[in-house]
């Protein structure tokens, strides 16, 4: 190979790479961090997103609910997701962060299901027994109707905003069994839940794969009611809940508010039911 070639070569690789950094250097990142349990709805908005958009680059990570609102208000990142509503002291802290209450997006509902082992002949559980089953106090399954034998508690850390959700609406805010497993994930929860006939624990209605989920009763004398876009809807199901996007009101502009209006649009709705959560009511 003689100079003028090897020198032509340099120019051309130099050009592609300085196409490249253009490239890249026009793409608008915008950064989501939060609830474990809207990850893969998260990652899928993105990546359907990106398709028809080479302009912006979107990277979501995990990590819970706590993780992401802590990066909003360490301005560490453009958007929080939550499977809970911010607390008033969450809000305060993000009013000192950038002078301004967090903007409320509401992106998409959830059954929160409850799942045990697909060997599991329990069909169906009231919030009460639900209770005493995750406080510690109910600790065989044959006093729910099952067979004679423990049960095994699998729950979220306590950063998650789905551990937090079940605590105060379907333990009043009792403290969990000391025995309970802290899972990092809800993946990590039905993981553990497939792999063992005695367990039972709780996520979003995406996550399902390997056990099975109960019906709920609100009470004794309720109808045991499965978690599906109807009942969530229309909020029969007992454990029915909302999840959101946060974000600074000062960044809401540009590229990031037209991601926000498409996540709420008819396509991005489309996008939460093809993943197994259940869109806005319109």
């Amino acid at each position: 190979m003689n100079i003028t070639t090897t020198i032509s070569r340099m120019k051309h690789a130099l050009l592609i790479l300085c196409c490249l950094t253009q490239v890249a250097l026009a793409q608008t990142k915008v950064t989501v961090k939060g609830s474990d349990t809207m990850v893969i709805l998260a990652q899928k908005w993105a990546e359907t997103y990106m398709a028809s958009h080479k302009e912006v680059s979107i990277q979501v990570t995990g990590g819970g609910t706590g993780t992401g609102v802590a990066a909003l208000q360490n301005n560490t990142t453009d958007l929080c997701n939550a499977s809970r509503p911010l607390k008033a002291a969450e809000v305060l802290e993000c009013v000192k962060a950038f002078k301004a209450k967090p903007a409320e997006h509401k992106v998409a509902l959830d059954g929160l299901a409850v799942y045990v082992n697909s060997a599991n002949p329990i069909k169906e559980l009231t919030l009460a027994q639900l209770e005493s089953i995750f406080t510690g106090k109910i600790t065989n399954w044959k006093d729910v109707g099952g067979a004679d034998g423990n049960i095994t508690l699998y729950s979220r850390e306590n950063s998650s905003g789905t551990y937090e959700f079940f605590k105060e609406h379907v333990l009043n805010k009792k403290d969990f069994a000391a025995n309970a497993q802290t899972m990092p994930g809800t993946a990590a929860v039905l993981q553990a839940v497939a792999k063992d006939p005695a367990g039972i624990g709780y996520g979003g209605a995406a996550y399902g794969a390997g056990a099975k989920h109960l019906q709920i009763k609100k009470d004794a004398s309720s109808n045991g009611v499965e978690p599906n876009e109807a009942t969530v809807q229309s909020g029969e199901y007992p454990i029915s809940r909302a999840l959101f996007i946060y974000n600074n009101p000062g960044v809401e502009k540009g590229p990031i508010a037209d991601y926000l209006a498409w996540i709420e649009s008819d396509e991005g709705q489309k996008v939460v039911k093809d993943v197994g959560y259940f869109p806005l009511k319109k």
